[in-house]
């Protein structure tokens, strides 16, 4: 399934509090199984909170299926980009990770 990372401007991101993400995560989880139970498969790998900004990796059949997650969340999704290739510290000494 591909790979996708998303951008959500959220002002004051970094400032959130350990209740209010965990708020989010499990908004997300709740839209994730619900589309999953619709036969749309979406999976969430990870996310990365900086100061007014929260990116997000996901894997996804496509783009629609993150959009319809956002739009269910609510969550803001200014950037939607598919990762090409994923490289790591192995990349470098020439083996596959």
């Amino acid at each position: 399934m591909p790979k996708f990372l998303i951008e959500r401007e959220i002002p004051g991101a970094g400032k959130l509090s350990a209740d209010e993400l965990k708020g989010i995560a499990e908004r997300s989880n709740a839209v994730i199984k619900e589309l999953n139970e619709q036969g749309h498969p979406i999976q969430w790998v990870q996310s990365f909170v900086s100061a007014d900004r929260i990116t997000c990796v996901y894997n996804a059949p496509d783009e629609q299926t993150l959009r319809d997650h956002a739009v269910r969340g609510p969550f803001p999704a200014n950037a939607i980009t598919q990762v090409s290739e994923v490289i790591d510290p192995i990349t470098g000494e020439g083996r596959s990770s």
